[in-house]
């Protein structure tokens, strides 16, 4: 089949010249060669618009036999690897499916979901949050496969970088918060559980589906408590939960759906979800950020109770 050669969008080639360097830009440089390499040895030819996200670059693709999917194409990284891994794993229960991969590139062709239509658009939170709840209790009951990262590592990572963190925030109190976090990951790390993570399971990582209603995607799999896990579904929508009026009852209820369905301990899960605002606030200080996120605040407020730089 020949399909013309792709355009690759202006945003997402600048995306990654900023984010990679020259790096990035070859990379962007060779991606219509490597759409046609893909298209002429799968025997697929283009089917729709090209998109692209963050950190990735779909095509959608058709096979001769009229099977619809889509490429999906970002630099081979470690996290490539391991969101192949877990796809294979959990072979469609409950993710797109992974139909193909090539080894080189790292590009996977995958089958095809309704990309216009996320848990995000389900009105009703109390509905979309079941949902996400009841399709993470089908990924959690996945073995984890072998070869992927632990929680255990990167707890004792994050605990490695938090003496130094501290003093990247301009706040006292905040100071204090970030400690304590800390020292609840750190009474945690020795039990970080075994169970195979999406890790970004969120209202927009779920996408309609024809095979089953809604469908994951997007995983980069981490073996460890679920607890890690449920931070991405409490932020899910977050402008909506600030419009209602009352953010801290909101996070609560789908803190208590999920722990419910899941079948956690809501100390515990409470604590790797402070692990997990831990490991993000790490992250913004790395850049620059001088304050600690104030959606953590809340969210910490709603699963403890009020903390040390809690804002109104």
């Amino acid at each position: 089949m020949t399909s013309p050669r792709i355009e690759v969008p202006a945003a997402h080639a600048a995306s990654y010249a900023r984010s990679l360097g020259e790096e990035g830009r070859a990379w962007t440089a060779a991606l219509p060669g490597l759409v046609a390499d893909l298209l002429d040895r799968w025997d697929l030819r283009r089917d729709g618009a090209t998109s692209a996200g963050a950190a990735s670059l779909v095509v959608p693709v058709a096979g001769s036999d009229g099977v619809r999917a889509v490429l999906r194409l970002q630099p081979p990284r470690p996290e490539t690897a391991a969101a192949l891994t877990g796809l294979r794993a959990w072979d469609g229960r409950g993710t797109v499916r992974l139909l193909d991969h090539d080894p080189s590139s790292g590009t996977m062709l995958l089958e095809r979901l309704d990309g216009s239509r996320t848990l995000a658009s389900v009105p009703d939170d109390g509905v979309a949050i079941q949902t996400l709840a009841e399709l993470h209790a089908r990924l959690l009951a996945v073995p984890p496969a072998p070869g992927l990262p632990h929680l255990g590592d990167v707890a004792a990572a994050m605990l490695e970088q938090v003496p130094r963190a501290v003093t990247g925030l301009a706040d006292p109190a905040e100071r204090c918060v970030l400690r304590d976090w800390a020292a609840v990951v750190a009474e945690l790390a020795a039990e970080p559980g075994d169970r195979m993570l999406h890790w970004d399971l969120h209202y927009d990582n779920v996408l309609a589906a024809e095979r089953e209603p809604w469908l994951a995607i997007d995983p980069e799999p981490l073996v460890g408590d679920p607890g890690f896990d449920l931070w991405p579904a409490l932020d899910s929508r977050w402008d909506d939960v600030v419009a209602g009026g009352d953010v801290r009852r909101v996070v609560r209820r789908r803190f208590d759906v999920l722990t419910g369905v899941l079948g956690l301990d809501p100390e515990r899960a409470a604590g790797w979800t402070l692990g997990r605002l831990l490991q993000n606030a790490l992250w913004d200080i790395e850049d620059g950020e001088p304050a600690l996120a104030p959606t953590a605040l809340v969210t910490a407020e709603a699963l403890r109770g009020p903390q040390p730089s809690a804002r109104s």
